[in-house]
């Protein structure tokens, strides 16, 4: 089963995508956050392919996919990393109490990625284990590159610009300063390495996998190449072995 709602927290209305297999079910006793990339949404085919296979090989997991400030059908306008983080926040708590969920999880691409290791550092850490597809390690240096010189210059000059693909949001140089003052790299995260899975494709041009490869080194992280894939990870083929390999992760330790 899928469906919509919202979670109406703290003045925020988060825009959300559930999946479950049972739909009398209202609570589970496992939950899947899953959080989508820059300018992307909780829309995504990915998403729906993860979601559906997920909850139709294991009854007792749910899928609860999100849309970040600005993206998708969120109502907000200007990107900010704490409201981000707020979010993130609102809807861990949501699984938890109303959801009933015993243990969370959370499957998170490029940004989103980057999102949820600063909360490991920042917030704290809620998830069993968590799942990585093309990690924006090097966040600041990802959005820097995809900015024109024109659009740096306005920012340089205090004025907003405009980004995003689909849908356009409003951004600042507190956004950028806010993501260079927080380098994943300088962080350790040795402490939850082992509940960490990291995949990434060889021919992703918006993160070269050289960073995240490197980061996993350093953090003594499970890393899986995908030959050949890209960023969103176009591929049918490729996409399958990352849903794949996350679903089995996840499921892992917890028994059939």
């Amino acid at each position: 089963m899928e469906k919509y709602f919202d979670i109406n927290e703290e003045g925020y209305s988060i825009r959300c995508r559930f999946f479950c297999y049972d739909r009398g079910a209202r609570t589970f006793d496992n939950v899947v956050l899953v959080t989508h990339g820059f300018g992307s949404s909780k829309e995504t085919a990915g998403t729906a392919s993860f979601g559906e296979h997920l909850v139709s090989k294991y009854k007792d997991y749910a899928a609860l996919a999100f849309d970040w400030p600005c993206h998708g059908m969120d109502a907000r306008k200007k990107l900010s990393v704490s409201e981000c983080l707020t979010y993130l926040t609102i809807v861990c708590n949501y699984a938890k109490k109303e959801l009933g969920a015993k243990n969370l999880f959370i499957y998170s691409t490029s940004f989103g990625a980057y999102l949820t290791l600063r909360c490991l550092i920042e917030v704290g850490n809620p998830f069993k284990k968590i799942a990585l597809r093309c990690p924006g390690i090097h966040m600041y240096e990802a959005m820097r590159n995809h900015l024109t010189d024109e659009d740096y210059a306005r920012l340089e000059k205090g004025k907003e610009i405009s980004v995003g693909y689909a849908r356009k949001m409003k951004m600042d140089k507190s956004f950028l300063e806010d993501l260079k003052a927080f380098d994943v790299t300088k962080h350790e995260y040795f402490d939850f390495a082992d509940d960490i899975l990291i995949i990434h494709g060889t021919k992703d041009e918006m993160i070269p996998i050289e960073g995240p490869r490197k980061f996993a080194e350093d953090n003594v992280i499970e890393f899986i190449p995908v030959e050949g894939a890209n960023h969103p990870f176009r591929d049918p083929n490729h996409m399958a072995l990352a849903i794949h390999k996350i679903i089995e992760f996840f499921h892992g330790d917890l028994g059939e």
